[in-house]
Parts: structure tokens; sequence; C-alpha cells
């Protein structure tokens, strides 16, 4: 599948963080497995281990996101996944409203290595969970670092602060599931 790469938005820009990756890894019958690979991380703040289970506001840290937008409408959902192994999930009928807790009926898995000067943060979203139809998509992380910096990255920034709701921000492509 394709990489994507992340543009930083340029009113929050990042301590030591020079790059940031997406991809969307594989879609089968049970997973949509996605990877992130952040290079520069010498001050990134990694949340502690919490366990699994939904949990607000996971943007307040460093937090990775997955939009997705099924074709021909205006509604949306979006994942949020922490290295804490915290995670959320809403659907939102037009851009920004009408939010709402959105079922996942298994645990997404996330897991975040680090090497010397970079991180890869894995996750796993069940496809339960997903919309089955073809999905304008959004890849974006927020990134904190030492000091309480944050920048906030996606494959574009349209405005001058971020939104990862904009729809202009969802151009990468995930295709409906195949049947055999």
């Amino acid at each position: 599948m394709e990489t994507h790469e992340l543009e930083a938005h340029t009113a929050y820009p990042p301590l030591e963080v020079t790059s940031v990756a997406a991809r969307i890894v594989s879609r089968d019958e049970n997973w949509l497995r996605l990877r992130w690979r952040i290079e520069g991380t010498g001050k990134l703040v990694v949340p502690p281990f919490a366990g699994k289970g939904r949990a607000d506001e996971l943007w307040r840290t460093t937090c990775f996101e997955l939009f997705l937008k099924p074709e021909g409408g205006e509604a949306y959902c979006e994942f949020n996944l922490s290295p804490s192994e915290r995670w959320a999930a809403y659907d939102f009928s037009t851009q920004r409203d009408g939010m709402e807790n959105r079922p996942v009926p298994r645990e997404p898995e996330c897991t975040m290595r680090q090497g010397s000067s970079f991180a890869v943060f894995d996750a796993a979203i069940p496809a339960a969970a997903l919309p089955q139809q073809d999905c304008a998509a959004g890849l974006t992380c927020v990134l904190e670092e030492e000091g309480g910096i944050k920048s906030f990255w996606a494959l574009c920034h349209p405005g001058d602060q971020p939104d990862f709701h904009d729809p202009a921000c969802f151009t990468a492509r995930l295709a409906a599931p195949t049947t055999a």
C-alpha cells in the first residue's frame, strides 16, 4: 500500500521531529492495519501504558488518528489511537457536528516501538468497526515533545489552524473490502 508523507502545520512546528510517514498496511476480513513512522524522536513524549479501553481527549498528547468518509455523503468516522493503548472512535453526521461514540465490537490493538532516533506506531482496527464502502481517508497525528510542544501532522493543512476534520485533509483512499 502507498506511504503518505504527512506535513506539520506551520503554526505549530515540531521541536526535533523531522518527518512522519503514514500508511495503510493491509485490510482483511478481520483487521485494518496502519503504521506511522516518526523520525527525530529524541524529545518525543509517549503517553505511559494505561491498558486497553475507550478514552476521550487522547489528542492532548501524542496520538494517531484515522478519518474515514464513505463516498457520496457528509458523514464520517474518526479513530484515535494512543501509544498508551487507549483508543476512541466517533461518528459525525457532518463536519464536526453530530458526534457520537462509534460502536467497536473488539478493541483496537496498538504498539509503539522506539529506536535511537525514530519510532514506529502500529495499529489494527477491527474490520467490523469500519465503513464497508470506498472511503476518503485522512491519516493524522498529534506529536507532543518535551516542554509541552505539540505539532499537528496531516496529509495537508488547508487553513491557518490545524483542522483534521476538514474534508480537504481526506486525500488518501481506503477501498471497500472485497468478497471472495
